[in-house]
């Protein structure tokens, strides 16, 4: 979070807030958040009720919460301070985490802890993308039972089929859906509006909660325990406000501030006083107001477009946690995993079938145990707002390390937290009710991902003792000349100093050695993405041997031929043809040993079976088969 000024200028894009933009944030960025009015004020006044009607006044005051809770939470914090906090365009706490240096922080210094808060808070995110398809999919399915109890025994199932159907065609890719969610999702946030501006119509006293009077006066006036039911259940109304901030990278800011202000905003806060004008005239529309303020006729259409928005904000929180998989990959937080992609011309439409089917397993599970919208209510806001408070934490190094005034910095980010963690401590609360679910997922989440970040470090630390010099190597080639072959050898390196052990252990059985020999080393940045002119650097070695440094961006995708295809033209020590050298890749056996010091032998055996159902080394850098000779070798740990 950057408090009041705006970040270096590091080449972020122009951001004109066009029509299209503003319509596709709409579609991507604000199904989540437009999918709460379902049960969040359900949730809210049944909480301040005690299970019954609440009363008028605190009524106002949880409608008054849930206004300054848009207000401070979504507008002031998200839309107006964090989403200053980007990584040349990117943002998400994948991208705070590379502004501060995820992959050179090293074990005992201090900002391993911000490593750490920024590791659980990603696997949180994960969490995020269980519940959301879970409860929001439910929670539409449930209008069915508003004027027809006897279908009450058909919502889950209806629920896993429509769940099972959208997983099962995420291997198509989503661009074939994407042209509707935006104009889809604009006419929900008017059908949100008009639905919510015919029940103020019919009460209009219901506006004196605008007044945050009426919020202090409930919080001050109500029983701790209610007060902490009601504030987790408000919360439910801002989930979502992480999306705002992880899609900036698809859109810029000016559009997601636009499309926030200009539609999601206005058309959220006229449904939640509609649905509070409502319970004001008839408390007995309790059990689903948001299905109430339809007319009778329009009841079963409006669950069917309720079902599909719910679909348009599982299906961006089920693309969104794949791009998160590929950065986390990317920054050496999680062992490489299948990527798919699904548009040979846009870079974002990706596909991760370990995640998808994960995500598919422990979504039906939660709707299987779970069973209603309002078991899952308790689950969901556990995640998301300890995953807010991490943002908060994380975003005020960064605008620290950024240079920024410490008093702003502390005094502005210090009140967000404070924010961040009333809601993070009402939500508590529900650890026993679910909160548990979302937890358990992330603590095994962060696991894996703590263990293959250290495990990866004990393997280089192991490599680095079998590489030998530059100049020891040509001594040794001098010395003891192997066969030279005509043609050429890309040999991947996983360090860009020394010579990998994959040619040393090449020379040593088989004697020979190609005319031409290119040391490649993947490099990937702490930045999005690299332009082409900075994507090579060339270091001759001698003997014929040249070392090739090719960079990424940890959102792109590291397809070695195409990168040398597409620089070695404007290269002359370049010149080779990618589609006919031979590839030389190490693959490594980790074997967890007790007398090494490392980690415990537990965790190296974990790490160990993560390494051998990682993605092979020419595969995930889209490396021909035909054209692979692959060099294995043992390394304990």
């Amino acid at each position: 979070m950057v408090a009041t000024i705006d970040a270096p200028a590091h080449g972020t894009r122009s951001e004109g807030p066009s029509r299209a933009l503003v319509l596709g944030a709409l579609g991507v960025v604000f199904g989540d958040i437009g999918t709460s009015p379902f049960y969040a004020l359900k949730e809210a006044a049944h909480a301040a009720g005690r299970g019954s009607a609440p009363s008028p006044d605190a009524l106002l005051g949880v409608l008054s919460l849930i206004l300054w809770s848009l207000i401070v939470v979504i507008s002031i914090k998200y839309c107006i301070f964090i989403l200053r906090a980007d990584n040349r365009g990117e943002g998400g706490i994948i991208a705070l985490l590379a502004l501060l240096g995820v992959r050179r922080v090293q074990p005992g210094s201090w900002r391993i802890h911000l490593v750490l808060l920024g590791l659980v808070g990603t696997a949180l995110l994960y969490a995020d993308g269980t519940i959301t398809p879970a409860i929001s999919v439910l929670s539409a399915v449930e209008g069915l039972t508003v004027d027809s109890p006897q279908y009450e025994t058909y919502v889950v199932p209806i629920t896993l089929v429509i769940l099972a159907a959208l997983f099962s065609v995420q291997r198509m890719g989503t661009g074939w859906i994407g042209g509707i969610f935006g104009p889809f999702m604009l006419v929900w946030f008017a059908i949100l509006g008009i639905l919510g501006l015919r029940g103020i119509l019919a009460a209009p006293d219901v506006l004196a909660a605008i007044n945050p009077s009426y919020a202090v006066a409930y919080v001050v006036s109500a029983n701790l325990s209610v007060t902490l039911a009601v504030l987790a259940a408000v919360f439910l109304a801002v989930t979502g406000g992480e999306a705002l901030y992880a899609d900036m990278g698809h859109f810029g800011r000016s559009p997601i501030r636009a499309a926030w202000f200009l539609v999601v905003m206005p058309g959220l806060m006229l449904n939640y006083f509609g649905q509070g004008a409502l319970l004001l005239t008839d408390p007995t529309a309790a059990e689903s107001p948001f299905y109430h303020l339809a007319p009778d006729w329009a009841h079963y259409p409006l669950v069917a477009l309720a079902t599909m928005a719910t679909v348009i904000a599982s299906q961006a929180v089920i693309t969104g946690s794949f791009s998160l998989t590929q950065q986390a990959i990317q920054l050496g937080l999680l062992p490489r995993l299948r990527v798919i992609h699904t548009s040979s011309h846009e870079r974002g439409q990706i596909y991760v079938p370990f995640v998808n089917w994960a995500l598919a397993a422990l979504t039906l599970g939660a709707v299987l145990g779970f069973g209603s919208s309002s078991r899952l209510a308790g689950a969901y806001g556990l995640a998301v707002s300890f995953d807010m408070a991490i943002t908060t934490i994380l975003a005020t190094f960064v605008a620290l390390h950024w240079g920024h005034r410490p008093i702003l910095v502390y005094l502005l980010n210090g009140f967000l937290l404070v924010v961040d963690l009333i809601f993070f401590a009402a939500n508590t609360t529900n650890l026993f009710q679910g909160g548990w679910f979302p937890l358990l997922i992330a603590i095994a989440t962060a696991f894996m991902m703590l263990t293959w970040r250290r495990g990866q470090q004990l393997v280089n630390q192991v490599r680095s003792h079998l590489r030998i010099s530059p100049k020891d190597f040509l001594q040794q080639l001098q010395a003891n000349p192997p066969i030279r072959i005509p043609g050429v050898a890309i040999v991947m390196s996983a360090s860009a100093s020394g010579i990998p052990a994959t040619l040393l252990h090449h020379l040593k059985h088989n004697r020979v050695l190609h005319e031409r020999v290119f040391l490649v080393s993947v490099q990937v940045l702490d930045v999005p993405t690299i332009p082409d002119d900075k994507r090579l650097e060339l270091v001759p070695i001698g003997a014929g041997i040249t070392r090739v440094i090719l960079r990424f961006g940890f959102t792109e995708k590291p397809n070695v031929p195409a990168a040398l295809r597409s620089v070695a033209h404007r290269h002359g020590a370049l010149a080779l043809d990618p589609d006919t050298a031979t590839y030389y890749v190490g693959r490594q056996t980790v074997v967890a040993a007790r007398a090494q010091a490392g980690m415990a032998l537990w965790r190296e055996m974990v790490f160990a079976m993560l390494n051998r159902n990682a993605e092979l080394t020419a595969d995930y850098f889209c490396i021909p088969a035909p054209q692979v000779v692959e060099i294995g070798s043992s390394v304990e740990i």
